[in-house]
């Protein structure tokens, strides 16, 4: 009898519209979980019974079904927090998560460090990230993201670099006497470097102009702190010679002597690479970065020098990169890692497993892992989190229409119900 078909028809339309409101008090419930993506049912109508066979035309549905149920991936806001873990992607991408069970992506940056070191999400699945050599230079291997909390080493200077004014309108010849360093020289600075065991040195520099546009330069330090030095004088470490230009420009540097033996047990003859600029000739540089010979006073403009003390980690933050960096007691920073990123051709079909995570599934596609900005993925914003995209007035919206829809669909089985009914009565 067809009229028994509608009921069939009507508790479709129960099932469908039962489940849309399950999709809806889905997306209301996550209203405020971090970095969640609103979801929404789709319908499909189910295969028609044909009046006139083949031929088509004439046809009668037999209800409804939930086709898909996609996620909306449109980009939520990106909120300023004060905890310097949190990430946010703004754009496409996943963050990289690996666990007990395999590699898994999300988009909740709610980040935290674990007893180990590790960086960790809420449910302990440890973030991929690319890992730094010794340097400090991010290299592509893909590894979970830690930090040490082991004493770094020492780092015993290999170069010193120097940016000065000499004055051109001091009289040359004035002879340099390593006893009396102070009142033989026409120019004086200190600079700070470091032996392989990490201790400070400080080392003066004494500047004597012999002839006109031309230098000799020595490096004294307290005897005591070098090897065959006596306590209470100086003994001479380096001795290097420079030339300028009539126009006061470097034209050559060369040192002539160097005698880092530092006491206590540090390396014996540490090189240090003395540089005092681009020299014309020397260095077939054009003399403009660097010391320099005006007619001003004698002065230290800059000087770095690369060695370091021992030290432990002070604090740690990311950049807008994702880069990870540590600032050290020692006053050093270096990169420790930066975040990876996971793009899917397909990332509507990426399969849910809960905890604001997914995972690779057969319609989504490998994953490309890269860094940030690269190859169209998203860019990161640190100290920041990326909000529910749940748009509460559309979803009540939705929650209105699926309860009506869901009436409707059981007022046609009490309908049919009633008709059923007449049936019945036909035998009296």
């Amino acid at each position: 009898m067809a009229i028994l078909s509608s009921l069939y028809t009507g508790v479709s339309g129960l099932t469908a519209q039962g489940e849309a409101l399950g999709v809806v008090s889905d997306n209301i419930a996550n209203a405020n979980t971090v970095g969640f993506k609103a979801s929404r049912a789709e319908f499909q109508d189910i295969i028609s019974k044909s009046l006139k066979g083949i031929l088509g035309g004439n046809q009668i549905g037999r209800g409804v079904k939930i086709g898909a149920v996609n996620p909306i991936l449109s980009q939520g806001n990106i909120d300023a927090t004060e905890k310097a873990t949190d990430l946010a992607i703004s754009g496409d991408g996943y963050f990289v998560t690996r666990g007990s069970d395999g590699e898994s992506f999300t988009r909740d940056g709610s980040f935290h460090f674990d007893k180990d070191g590790y960086l960790t999400t809420n449910d302990n699945q440890r973030v991929q990230g690319f890992e730094s050599n010794d340097k400090g230079q991010i290299v592509n291997k893909l590894a979970d993201i830690k930090f040490p909390r082991a004493l770094i080493p020492a780092k015993a200077t290999t170069e010193l670099k120097m940016d000065l004014n000499l004055d051109s309108r001091v009289t040359p010849g004035k002879p340099f006497d390593p006893k009396d360093p102070h009142g033989t020289s026409n120019y004086s600075t200190g600079v700070e470097i470091y032996d392989s065991q990490g201790q400070k040195h400080l080392m003066t520099m004494f500047f004597n102009k012999t002839a006109d546009r031309q230098w000799t330069v020595h490096g004294m330090c307290e005897g005591k702190e070098v090897t065959g030095g006596k306590e209470g004088e100086y003994s001479e470490v380096m001795q290097a010679e420079l030339t300028f230009t009539t126009d006061g420009k470097l034209d050559t540097q060369k040192t002539t002597k160097q005698n880092f033996n530092f006491a206590g047990g540090a390396m014996a003859n540490q090189q240090i690479k003395l540089s005092f600029g681009d020299a014309i000739t020397t260095d077939k540089g054009k003399g403009i970065d660097g010391t320099k010979q005006y007619g001003k006073e004698s002065d230290l403009i800059t000087w770095h020098q690369d060695g370091a003390a021992a030290g432990t980690i002070n604090n740690l933050s990311f950049n807008d990169e994702g880069v990870l960096t540590a600032l050290y007691s020692n006053g050093t920073a270096q990169d420790l890692a930066q975040v990876a990123l996971a793009k899917f051709e397909n990332p509507e079909a990426l399969f849910k497993v809960g905890n604001n995570r997914l995972k690779e599934a057969r319609d989504s596609g490998t994953p490309s892992i890269g860094k940030s900005g690269q190859a169209g993925r998203g860019k990161l914003s640190a100290k920041s989190l990326e909000r529910s995209t749940v748009d509460l007035a559309m979803e009540f919206v939705n929650l209105i229409q699926n309860q009506r829809g869901f009436q409707a669909n059981a007022k046609t089985i009490t309908t049919t119900d009633e008709l059923l009914g007449e049936v019945i009565q036909l035998k009296r």
